[in-house]
């Protein structure tokens, strides 16, 4: 195992288990996670990480430990409620995923929760995914475009994805046949690249910025779900318009409209770190309950 002597904050059980990652798990204490063709086996001892399957420079970028999360962190300390959510959940990091498996996995996890979400992409990798043994076990690697792109929309209906799996095949297939550089949308602006994702099927302005903020390095995008629509509703309505405010109260989901202008919201008063407050936020919502 290589070891890393940490000179950032960093907290590894906070940064896999706060909804950003499906295909990671832990037996005793080690994290087992397919990223990409990479098999990674990693634990975390205080300051120091141990791990196996790749290089340091792999683990530092993956796991986010470039990014200045001190000044991160001043930046977006606007008020007690997000201060909260910083204390309890010091060290997570924004990890940087592959982007193709991103997009898909987000893709599936519309109307979802976590553990529904890993069992699909658990059931879509161990039938298209390419099996590759690691430390004893068994894993399989994320599929390619190629291989979504040509199973029959029922093969990935048997894999849990129900009406998802339409959108799965149409936008594997978008990506094979116009030979999508999906990791050249990081060199695009953030609504450069969100225009362009939203021409994927199955894609709406919350997978969109899924795919942006935990892929291709957008952190002002600030995805909306219900757990963070609650913290906005709870504790931030006063920096809203009242009407709006009203309607969304009215009911479950949000439009376009409404989402938009949360967006909006989050990146004037938190500023280009908006999508860490929103994890951080997210997180600590769903975790009070």
């Amino acid at each position: 195992m290589i070891t890393i002597h940490l000179d950032v904050t960093f907290d590894l059980d906070f940064s896999l288990c706060c909804g950003q990652v499906f295909r990671w798990q832990k037996i005793g204490d080690l994290w087992y996670g397919v990223v990409g063709k990479t098999i990674l086996k990693i634990r975390q001892t205080g300051g120091e990480l141990e791990f196996e399957g790749s290089n340091e420079e792999f683990v530092r970028h993956y796991f986010g430990l470039n990014d200045d999360l001190e000044q991160i962190r001043q930046g977006i300390t606007k008020d007690n409620y997000i201060k909260k959510a910083l204390n309890q959940f010091e060290g997570l990091r924004l990890i940087r995923q592959e982007p193709w498996a991103c997009l898909i996995s987000f893709i599936c996890s519309t109307y979802k929760n976590i553990a529904a979400i890993e069992q699909m992409l658990k059931k879509l990798s161990e039938k298209y995914g390419e099996k590759q043994m690691f430390d004893g076990k068994e894993f399989y690697l994320f599929p390619t475009v190629e291989s979504l792109a040509t199973a029959s929309e029922s093969g990935l209906r048997e894999c849990g994805l129900g009406y998802r799996a339409k959108y799965v095949q149409l936008t594997s297939r978008k990506v094979r046949d116009e030979k999508i550089d999906l990791p050249a949308l990081t060199s695009m602006s953030y609504l450069e690249a969100k225009k362009r994702l939203l021409e994927f099927q199955g894609v709406g302005l919350k997978v969109a910025d899924c795919v942006l903020l935990f892929s291709l390095e957008k952190f002002e995008a600030f995805p909306v779900d219900v757990w963070v629509k609650r913290v906005i509703l709870n504790h931030y309505a006063n920096h809203l318009p009242p009407e709006m405010v009203k309607k969304m109260q009215s009911h479950s989901s949000l439009t376009n409209g409404e989402y938009l202008k949360i967006g909006e919201f989050a990146r004037d008063y938190f500023g280009r770190y908006a999508g860490y407050a929103q994890e951080y936020l997210y997180h600590y919502e769903r975790t009070q309950r």
